[in-house]
């Protein structure tokens, strides 16, 4: 943060000897190095704080996306599943058609029914 080497801080000490004078100096040096562990403390939650919302601030983001590609699989899916019902029921309701047709048409013919190849008889509806 700031770029003070040795010799600069030795200068510092002995100009705060000379004014603050040799008995006041312990107990100077001492609360200034208090008030400089609170304001490192300081500094480094507001930057603990700063990165944690900036980790929320992503997870929120990486949560939307995977809801929305949620939604675009399920929307797929759908999609698909529709169209295999479609392609399933068109046929069967074709067929299901013919045969209603055929039904009545098969009624009215008084054919009796062929003999069962095991030879038990035939069970007629009336």
């Amino acid at each position: 943060m700031f770029d003070i080497g040795f010799s600069e801080l030795i200068v510092i000490g002995i100009v705060a000897l000379i004014v603050i004078g040799p008995e006041k100096l312990p107990r100077v040096a001492k609360t200034v190095g208090h008030l400089l562990g609170r304001a490192q403390r300081y500094v480094s939650d507001v930057k603990a704080d700063i990165n944690r919302e900036i980790q929320l601030d992503e997870l929120k983001k990486m949560q939307s996306e995977v809801v929305e590609s949620a939604r675009g699989i399920e929307d797929s899916l759908r999609k698909d599943l529709e169209a295999t019902r479609t392609a399933i029921e068109a046929p069967v309701s074709a067929v299901a058609a013919e045969v209603e047709a055929a039904l009545p048409a098969a009624a009215s013919l008084d054919t009796p029914l062929p003999p069962p190849a095991d030879g038990a008889t035939p069970k007629t509806t009336a």
